[in-house]
């Protein structure tokens, strides 16, 4: 049984159908306080809390559980800067009680959730594994905190893991059971989707005057069922008794904010108000992944490179959500 911490939220769902369809048993465990349990529809479903050790002693009590997958953060770099307690207590302690469960029941296999914000501002791109680790926020802070612990514990009690750094998850799964959900949204595709929509009166462009080709800033989107397929793959690393390691998790393009609004309006035939306005303090002009060990130790083949295709399926999901 493979427990998936945080499953019931966007990249866990998306994570647990592929898994399923590959012939894992999970079981996942989320408090719902961002999830959703409508996109649980594959696995068992388990109500608790990583915050009360006690319900994550009755998960790994009533399943037997071989690995675990923890997606379970928060995620909002701004309300990190404003309420770093919430960040450091919800994202490090709470993941320090699920290793001790782990360990108190033999459990040596993790996966994780990281992310591009453990590197801060890029030294230069693409960026490796190898680029320098100097978050510029407490949500990328504790990132990094848990990627040291993982070290620690690996050193001192042999706890395996793979940790993925991701940069711009998008998408949704092609047969739109499950896509991209958040309350409040803060990513820009569902955002741009919105105007779209006629959700919200404008879609904000934070800055057109970076040194990028049309002024605003480049991102690498890594498609969410090219995520899940690299979860699988780190997973069965693990089992068949690989070595830890940490992945860079990208396509390894970038794409302007500009260009993703033009396939927004391509993709939806829909044309809306683009408003550009003030740069956003702390975000970089390009931030593009280097994926090459993921691609080679894992041999992990994104699937989802065109920027249309990729916004296709957001598009298809966000109409029936």
């Amino acid at each position: 049984m493979i427990l998936i911490v945080g499953g019931a939220g966007y990249i866990g769902s998306h994570v647990n159908k592929y898994l399923t369809l590959k012939g894992y048993e999970t079981v996942v465990f989320d408090n719902l306080s961002k999830g959703h349990e409508q996109v649980v529809k594959w696995g068992k479903f388990f109500k608790g809390d990583l915050g009360n050790i006690e319900d994550v002693r009755r998960v790994f009590a009533e399943n037997k559980i071989e690995a675990v997958l923890n997606f379970a953060a928060f995620i909002e770099v701004g309300e990190s800067v404003k309420d770093p307690e919430k960040y450091y207590w919800n994202n490090v302690v709470n993941t320090l009680n699920l290793l001790k469960v782990m360990r108190e029941n033999g459990v040596d296999k993790i996966i994780f959730s990281s992310t591009a914000a453990t590197f801060g501002n890029p030294e230069y791109v693409p960026i490796d594994e190898k680029h320098t680790q100097s978050p510029i926020n407490p949500y990328g802070m504790t990132k990094l905190m848990i990627e040291n612990i993982f070290k620690d514990y690996g050193k001192a009690y042999g706890l395996n893991y793979v940790v993925f750094r991701y940069f711009n998850a998008c998408g949704a799964d092609v047969d739109t059971e499950i896509g991209e959900w958040h309350e409040p949204e803060s990513h820009l595709i569902p955002l741009v989707f919105q105007a779209a929509l006629g959700q919200r009166e404008d879609i904000k462009v934070f800055g057109s005057d970076y040194e990028t080709e049309d002024g605003t800033c480049i991102r690498d989107y890594v498609h969410v069922t090219d995520l899940a397929q690299a979860h699988f793959l780190g997973l069965e690393r693990l089992l068949k008794g690989g070595a830890s390691g940490f992945f860079n998790l990208g396509n390894g393009k970038g794409f302007s904010v500009r260009e993703v609004i033009e396939s927004v309006k391509r993709v939806s035939g829909k044309d809306f108000k683009v408003t550009e306005v003030e740069r956003r303090e702390g975000d970089p002009a390009v931030l593009i992944a280097a994926s090459d060990k993921a691609r080679e130790e894992l041999v992990w083949k994104p699937e989802f490179i065109d920027l249309d295709e990729i916004v296709r399926t957001a598009w298809e999901w966000e109409k029936k959500k």
